[in-house]
């Protein structure tokens, strides 16, 4: 079954390719009628050559001021953020957070981050509770400076079991901080309506 290349290119080399009748003189008719001499090319009109003059000068202004801003949107970006007052360039590098780590610890500042927000969302400030809460908000101040600093520590020493501890233990701080927050006003408002309500009677 096994045939030798040779003998096979030479058996189709030997047959000629078998076109349609007529084909060549088809062929060569439409060469003529598309290349001859005689034809005459289309000239534009000016209006033509102006619209096309148009839309090459369109697309390179276009061109160019994508170009521009693309090339300028980051330096422009940086001086906005260099001259904003109250804004320290702490270094270069991005700060490392403990979701930058592992998957786990990402979980574990994401559930910490969204309760500390949520208690921080449901407090209501009135004039009796105003100081309680301010109180515990300069607490939690100098929490969240704590953490941005043993952020820092992260980024620049690598991960260590004490950083990654006491970054677990300030989250946990901060919520229980808050709690206590929550707790002390419930207290606070129930006093309040016991007042009321003996003042009442």
């Amino acid at each position: 079954m096994a045939q030798d290349i040779r003998d096979i290119m030479k058996a189709s080399s030997s047959q000629e390719p078998k076109l349609p009748k007529g084909h060549k003189a088809r062929f060569e008719a439409r060469l003529q009628a598309n290349f001859s001499p005689n034809k005459t090319l289309q000239v534009s009109s000016p209006m033509q050559i102006w619209i096309k003059i148009a839309a090459v000068a369109i697309a390179f202004v276009a061109v160019s001021v994508f170009g521009y801003y693309q090339l300028s949107k980051n330096s422009l970006g940086d001086s906005l953020v260099e001259s904003a007052p109250g804004v320290e360039s702490q270094t270069d590098e991005k700060l490392l957070h403990l979701a930058d780590i592992s998957p786990d610890l990402k979980r574990v500042e994401q559930y910490y981050t969204k309760g500390i927000k949520g208690v921080l969302a449901s407090l209501t400030i009135t004039t009796e509770n105003k100081d309680v809460i301010d109180g515990y908000m300069q607490q939690l101040q100098v929490l969240d400076l704590e953490y941005e600093s043993l952020n820092l520590e992260l980024t620049q020493a690598g991960p260590t079991e004490e950083t990654i501890t006491a970054l677990v233990d300030n989250l946990k701080m901060r919520l229980e901080l808050l709690m206590k927050l929550k707790t002390k006003l419930k207290e606070l408002k129930n006093n309040t309506n016991e007042n009321i309500s003996s003042i009442e009677v």
